[in-house]
């Protein structure tokens, strides 16, 4: 059994993912470190509501931030949280049996990059 205080983090974590929005916005931030306009644009809602939704990933440690000038771009906090999106839309993929158990529908990384700042290495 994984230890009292491990099992509680990662409880916290997973109840983070528990909103489509977030799920979203993390998706949209496997594609590498964007700005909150960028990833209102993608998740298809308000900055405001997108600047709520990073706050509590930021305390709950799923993403980071960074400022640049007057801008804060935002990234994963590490490849952990980006497989288990991947994973938790897969698996939603296949309860409405859109694929078979084991047969891979998600894309490791979304289908179109963020209009913000290009990830590192680009």
């Amino acid at each position: 059994m994984p230890e009292p205080g491990y099992a509680r983090r990662a409880a916290d974590a997973l109840r983070m993912l528990a909103d489509p929005t977030r799920l979203n916005i993390l998706w949209a931030l496997m594609q590498g470190e964007t700005s909150v306009a960028c990833l209102a644009d993608l998740a298809s809602t308000t900055p405001t509501a997108v600047s709520q939704h990073l706050s509590k990933l930021r305390l709950a440690g799923l993403v980071t931030n960074r400022r640049e000038g007057n801008f804060i771009f935002y990234a994963l906090a590490d490849h952990h949280i980006g497989e288990l999106v991947r994973q938790a839309l897969s698996h939603a993929d296949h309860q409405v049996g859109r694929t078979s158990p084991h047969q891979e529908h998600i894309p490791t990384s979304p289908s179109r990059r963020p209009t913000g700042r290009r990830p590192s290495g680009s």
